[in-house]
């Protein structure tokens, strides 16, 4: 089953390096990139055979999962504080400060793919065969 995430996630990656240029929709490159990283690692978690929650918190999969990601600590605060959860279809992908800026939307979609890349690499999983299902 950690497959099926990792294929889920390979989806909102794709979808993310074909809307990572435009301006206009930087809200939703901030929620797909949060759901590719939350994807990838919810499948880390099941292949450790770990309980999977039905959580949406970067930072708490994160912990769970024991990688280290210090260096992205900032930009996981900031897709963690995404109102992904919003009934209100303007207000999803927003930051606390408003819409994302083209410049946070490309550092988001960069974490996404090297935290997607590092799950594959852990796994020894062919992330290109991913692609090619």
């Amino acid at each position: 089953m950690h497959i099926e995430w990792l294929k889920a996630a390979i989806d909102d990656l794709i979808l993310l390096s074909e809307i990572e240029d435009n301006e206009h929709i930087t809200n939703l490159i901030a929620f797909h990139a949060h759901q590719a990283a939350k994807k990838s690692l919810k499948a880390l978690l099941e292949f450790k055979a770990q309980e999977v929650p039905k959580i949406h918190k970067l930072q708490t999969l994160i912990d769970r999962t024991g990688l280290s990601r210090e260096e992205d600590e900032t930009l996981i605060q900031l897709l963690d504080s995404l109102y992904i959860e919003s009934r209100y279809p303007g207000d999803m992908g927003l930051l606390p400060y408003g819409k994302p800026t083209l410049e946070d939307a490309k550092e988001f979609h960069t974490f996404a793919r090297n935290l997607f890349e590092q799950v594959c690499d852990l796994l020894e999983i062919d992330k290109d065969a991913l692609r090619e299902r």
